[in-house]
C-alpha cells in the first residue's frame, strides 16, 4: 500500500507505477510555472515590438514565475468558473505593478495550448531516455545469447529452431522502428505560438496598430523564448487535436511493442527458458508459496492495453472539433494523454527491468530443443536420402508414417521421442541409427540467426547508441 491520502482515490499510475520525474512533467506545478513562463515570454516579446511594457513590470513577473500561489487560485477559480482567470487574477495579485499587462490580446488557449504542448515535449524526451535505456539492455541481451540455440515456435508450436539472441533482435527490431518515429515526431515538433482568440492574431495586430510584421514577429518571439523554433503556421482557437493523435498513436506502437515483448517473455517463462527479476523476499502467491509468476511482464502487459484503448479517445477528439474550436475536448485531454505518458513511462521502467535482470536457462532451453529435433531433421533426412538415390515422396511417405506413431507415443504413453530409432528400423530410409543421429544432433539448424544478431546490433542498434552517449538513458527503478 503506497502512501497518499487514504480517504480518496489515488491514480495508480502516480502512486504505483510512473516515477516521480514523469509525475513532475505533467505537475500541476510544472502546468502554471509554464503558464507563467508563456506570459512572461508574452510579455517580453511586446515590450520589444514597442508596447509600453517596463523593465520594472517585467522583473516583477519574473520574480514570481516559481512562487506559485496555489491557494489564490483555487479560491479564484470557485468564484470566477474559469481556471486560465484564475491563474491571471492570482498572479496578479503577486505582481501588482505587471497586473495589467499579464496576457496581454491572448485568449485562454494562449497559455493552455502552448503549456501543455511543452510539457508533452518534455514528456517525450523522457520517454525518449527511457527507450534508449531499453534498447542498451536488450542489445546487451541480444549479445550474449546470440549463439544460444532454441526452438523456434509459430503458432506456439514446435519450428525450425532460432536463437535466443535473434529473438531479442525481433523485439529490438520493433522498438526500433518506434525509435525512428519519436525521433521523427520530435525533429519537426512545434507549438501554438500568439494567435488570438479565433487564430486571427486580430488582437495583437490592434495592440500593434495594423503592423502585420510585428504581429507575426511575435508569433516567432513567443515561441523562441519558449525554447521552440517552430509554431504551428495557422491555428484556430486551439491547435490541431489531430497533433494529439500523433503523440498517442506514438506511444501506443511503443505500448505494443513493448507487450508483444512481455507475452513472448511470459511464454518462455511457462516453458522454464527464462525468469524475470525475482526479488529474495518476493512472494509469487498468497496460497501457493511455491509459485513464481511473471508478474512483471503482467503488470507491462495491463498498462500496455489501457494506453492502446485510449487512442479512439483522442481520435474521436481531433474529428470533432468544430469550426475553430469546441471545450468538449478539454476533459478528455486532462486525462487521456497525462495518463498515457504515465503509463508509457512505467511500462518502459518495467521492460528495462525485466531484460537487465532476467535469467536465462540453457540447459532448459537445450533440452527442449534436442526433444524436438528429431521432427525438425525430418527434412534434412528426406533430403539427404534423395541425395543418395532415394525417391523423395516414398521417403517423405516414410518419414510421415514414422514421425506420426512417434509423436502418438509422446503424447499418450509420456514416452520419449524415439523418431529416429522407427527412422533406423524403415527399410525405405536409406540411414542407419547413428547417422540419423547426427544429422538431428550435429546439424545446426538454426540458418543464419546468429549472423543476423551480430549484423543487426552493428548495422542498426550501434549507430543509434553511438550517437546517443551523452548520458540520456533514462536511469529509473520500479517502485513495486
Amino acid at each position: 500500500m503506497m502512501e497518499g491520502n487514504k480517504e480518496r482515490y489515488s491514480n495508480p499510475l502516480i502512486e504505483r507505477y510512473a516515477s516521480a520525474e514523469m509525475g513532475g512533467v505533467l505537475s500541476d506545478f510544472n502546468k502554471f510555472r509554464t503558464w507563467r513562463r508563456c506570459w512572461i515570454a508574452l510579455a517580453e516579446a511586446e515590450a520589444e515590438l514597442g508596447l509600453a511594457i517596463s523593465k520594472e513590470q517585467l522583473d516583477e513577473l519574473r520574480a514570481k514565475r516559481e512562487d506559485i500561489n496555489f491557494e489564490a487560485m483555487a479560491r479564484l477559480e470557485r468564484e470566477l468558473r474559469h481556471d486560465v482567470m484564475a491563474g491571471i487574477h492570482a498572479y496578479g495579485e503577486q505582481c501588482p505593478k505587471a497586473r495589467g499587462i499579464i496576457h496581454l490580446g491572448a485568449t485562454s488557449c494562449f497559455v493552455t495550448d502552448n503549456t501543455e504542448l511543452i510539457q508533452y515535449h518534455q514528456a517525450l524526451q523522457l520517454v525518449r531516455g527511457r527507450m534508449l535505456r531499453v534498447i542498451t539492455e536488450l542489445a546487451d541481451f541480444a549479445a550474449r545469447y546470440r549463439g544460444l540455440r532454441c526452438l523456434g515456435y509459430t503458432h506456439f508450436q514446435p519450428a525450425q529452431p532460432t536463437t535466443l539472441g535473434k529473438r531479442a533482435v525481433l523485439w529490438l527490431q520493433e522498438l526500433l522502428l518506434n525509435w525512428e518515429d519519436l525521433e521523427y515526431l520530435l525533429s519537426g515538433y512545434r507549438i501554438r505560438g500568439a494567435k488570438g482568440a479565433t487564430g486571427t492574431q486580430d488582437s495583437f495586430l490592434k495592440l500593434f496598430g495594423g503592423d502585420h510584421e510585428k504581429v507575426k514577429a511575435l508569433d516567432q518571439k513567443v515561441c523562441e523564448k519558449l525554447g521552440f523554433s517552430r509554431r504551428f503556421p495557422v491555428s484556430g482557437q486551439t491547435y490541431p487535436r489531430l497533433w494529439d493523435t500523433r503523440i498517442l498513436d506514438l506511444l501506443k506502437n511503443i505500448s505494443q511493442s513493448a507487450h508483444k515483448f512481455a507475452v513472448d517473455f511470459r511464454l518462455m517463462q511457462h516453458l522454464r527458458m527464462v525468469d524475470e527479476p525475482f526479488e529474495e523476499k518476493q512472494v509469487g502467491s498468497s496460497a501457493m508459496a511455491y509459485k513464481r509468476n511473471p508478474m512483471r511482464c503482467e503488470r507491462l502487459c495491463s498498462l500496455a492495453r489501457y494506453v492502446m484503448s485510449q487512442v479512439p479517445a483522442a481520435d474521436h477528439t481531433a474529428a470533432n472539433q468544430w469550426f475553430e474550436r469546441t471545450l468538449d475536448d478539454s476533459a478528455g485531454r486532462r486525462m487521456y494523454l497525462p495518463q498515457a505518458f504515465l503509463a508509457v513511462d512505467a511500462i518502459l521502467l518495467i521492460y528495462t527491468n525485466v531484460v537487465a535482470g532476467a535469467r536465462v536457462y540453457p540447459t532448459i532451453i537445450t533440452r527442449l530443443l534436442e526433444e524436438e529435433l528429431p521432427f525438425l531433421a525430418t527434412e534434412t533426412i528426406i533430403m539427404q536420402g534423395v541425395i543418395r538415390g532415394g525417391d523423395r515422396q516414398l521417403l517423405h511417405e516414410a518419414v510421415r508414417e514414422n514421425a506420426v506413431a512417434a509423436a502418438r507415443e509422446i503424447k499418450e504413453q509420456g514416452a520419449v521421442n524415439r523418431l529416429l530409432e522407427m527412422l533406423a528400423e524403415d527399410k525405405r530410409i536409406p540411414f542407419d541409427l547413428e547417422q540419423l543421429k547426427e544429422i538431428a544432433f550435429v546439424t545446426d539448424f538454426s540458418g543464419r540467426a546468429e549472423a543476423q544478431v551480430e549484423e543487426y546490433l552493428r548495422d542498426h542498434v550501434q549507430p543509434v547508441l553511438d550517437q546517443n552517449r551523452d548520458g540520456t538513458a533514462a536511469e529509473g527503478e520500479l517502485r513495486v
